[in-house]
């Protein structure tokens, strides 16, 4: 479903929601950006781990399929953007997209614009462990913070072979610093919140600063945020981090160069410390 703004002109810069994500929708309409209604669940469900192989994904590979459910969802956007492409009667500039989505859906979004390059803009909200955190920091925080060993058994997110890690986070080859890394030089704005301890506030932290290293190396460093604002409203924007949205969508869908999106903050008694590792010359 597309729903197009009240301003602006077509073809226009779309936003790819993960669901019906009715929390930034005003904003963006406002903005003249539009909003394409992604029904993820379709693509694969992600009702829990029975729901493993069910979905239009794998109505045409296979139930048996080694895809978890967000991998599917990832697929399901890059030909969404394929059809944009193949469809200008449809008034999307599919050179200006960005997509987003909460909680289990932004899980979603960060893979989906990690795995399509054609994505302009990346807005994973409270998405934490399997999202934004890295699994060996929640390891390291806790059991008040999900985990791989829990999350493993909750739902059908991610392939069965990552079920071997999940009481050895710190022996997988990879973790999400490097997930978020993949949009780069492209931009990624990480909306998280303090309270929900169960998101992991330290693990999106730490997670979020390692991946900034990515685009300080590239010299594009305004082109990924981290926004962690305590509240208790699960999925709700709150009020002081829309701003930081917006500036984000003006200047990455809309071209607004003159939007400030240096934002790495935090509300949080949270701490991330660069160490500089010694170097090997290799001769």
């Amino acid at each position: 479903m597309i729903t197009y703004p009240n301003t602006g002109s077509a073809p226009y810069p779309a936003m790819i929601t993960f669901g019906f994500f009715s929390s930034i929708n005003t904003s963006l309409s406002d903005l003249g950006v539009a909003v394409i209604t992604f029904p993820n669940d379709d693509i694969a469900e992600q009702a829990n781990t029975g729901s493993r192989g069910k979905g239009k994904f794998y109505d045409l590979f296979c139930s048996d399929h080694s895809a978890g459910a967000i991998i599917a969802w990832s697929w399901g956007v890059s030909r969404l953007i394929d059809a944009l492409e193949k469809t200008p009667e449809a008034n999307i500039d599919p050179t200006k997209l960005g997509v987003t989505g909460c909680s289990r859906n932004g899980k979603g979004a960060l893979a989906a614009g990690a795995f399509d390059e054609r994505i302009a803009l990346t807005i994973p909200q409270e998405s934490g462990s399997g999202g934004s955190a890295s699994w060996r920091v929640s390891d390291f925080q806790g059991p008040d913070v999900q985990r791989l060993t829990q999350i493993v058994t909750e739902n059908c997110w991610f392939g069965l072979s990552l079920n071997q890690f999940r009481n050895s986070a710190n022996k997988l080859p990879y973790d999400h610093h490097m997930i978020a890394a993949l949009c780069a030089p492209r931009a990624l704005l990480i909306i998280e919140n303090t309270h929900m301890v169960w998101l992991g506030n330290l693990s999106t932290w730490v997670t979020g600063n390692a991946a900034h290293m990515v685009w300080d190396a590239l010299g594009v460093p305004d082109r990924m945020g981290f926004s962690q604002v305590g509240h208790g409203s699960h999925c709700i924007l709150p009020d002081s981090q829309t701003p930081e949205l917006e500036a984000y969508v003006r200047k990455f869908l809309l071209d607004d160069d003159t939007q400030n999106t240096t934002i790495m903050k935090t509300d949080g008694a949270v701490s991330y410390t660069h160490l500089t590792l010694p170097t090997k010359r290799i001769v």
